[in-house]
């Protein structure tokens, strides 16, 4: 009889979370109807309860980090490029708020909180995958952002919680037109509106899409400018120009693009895996932020608590 051979191991799933895009849908789209104990608003919080409490439901998920924008207008970025997210209006108190409470409840149910002064949370995902694919884990990163999806390596997944669609390193180009290794170049071509990159004059998406599939990658294509203008495409030679005249621009835009891999995270818990939790934490928050009964039963449950009817 032929030898058995043993099945291959599974990786165990890290989840890593953006927070900040759920806080923001929620901010935008819950209504302006709840409010904590000091009268301040909690709209985000209520979204952003249900959305975690939907996910811990859903996946029990063991090694998880929950990774939140602090770099706002700080971020090293902004040293690049001034302009950086320049674009956007500065986050009003009421949402300031209501992040630190984001965060408190997270920290409350044993989630691991990512957030620093100088990286933002695609950093802090980045570096946090990046330091746990040598111990076996895969990726699972909750979030919709396209940039996202270069730190896709075989195994991971990205998932856009909120339309239930899930895709893996072989899945992007059908959605973004390009590999997963070739985001941040494509990014750089075309810029980034949300993050007011303004990429390289003329290259739209579909011109990005068609000089990466020919020469490979940015570096290649800004060594090899020559050929552009031979290319079958309309603008070929106009593109050619514009490659010469901001190579440097480009360079920085995909500087920019590109998710840093060595964020701090080292005060998290090993692993990732979820800790403790602070049942009188998560008591006091459902308490000030006027939490009702079900999502509370909700809380304690997720949180491993016996249920407490005295609400």
């Amino acid at each position: 009889m032929p030898e058995a051979t043993a099945a291959p191991t599974l990786k165990s799933p890290l989840y890593l979370v953006d927070a900040s895009l759920y806080v923001f849908r929620a901010w935008h789209s819950m209504p302006d109807q709840f409010h904590d104990a000091d009268g301040w608003p909690t709209n985000a919080v209520h979204g952003f309860a249900r959305f975690v409490l939907e996910l811990l439901e859903q996946e029990r998920p063991q090694h998880i980090a929950i990774a939140f924008d602090e770099a706002l207008d700080s971020c090293f970025r902004n040293k690049l490029y001034p302009a950086y997210k320049a674009n956007r209006d500065p986050a009003p108190e009421e949402l300031k708020r209501q992040f630190t409470h984001c965060k408190a409840l997270c920290a409350a149910l044993g989630l691991n909180v990512l957030a620093h002064s100088e990286y933002e949370a695609d950093d802090l995902i980045g570096s946090a995958l990046h330091s746990a694919r040598p111990r076996g884990f895969r990726g699972v990163i909750v979030s919709a952002d396209k940039d996202m999806s270069q730190l896709l390596w075989e195994a991971d997944e990205q998932w856009d919680f909120a339309r239930g669609q899930r895709w893996g390193m072989a899945g992007v180009k059908a959605r973004h037109g390009v590999e997963a290794t070739q985001i941040a170049d494509y990014l750089a071509l075309t810029g980034d509106a949300v993050d007011n990159i303004p990429g390289v004059t003329g290259i739209g998406a579909k011109s990005a899409a068609i000089l990466l599939a020919h020469f490979g990658s940015l570096d290649v294509l800004l060594t090899r400018i020559d050929e552009v203008a031979f290319l079958r495409m309309r603008g070929a030679a106009q593109m050619a120009v514009r490659l010469r005249e901001q190579r440097e621009h480009a360079l920085l835009w995909r500087q920019l693009s590109t998710i840093a891999l060595d964020a701090p995270v080292d005060n998290a818990e090993p692993d990732f895996i979820r800790a403790s939790v602070d049942a009188g934490m998560l008591e006091a928050l459902s308490e000030s932020l006027r939490f009702g009964p079900m999502t509370r039963r909700r809380l304690r449950s997720a949180a491993g608590l016996g249920d407490n009817t005295n609400y």
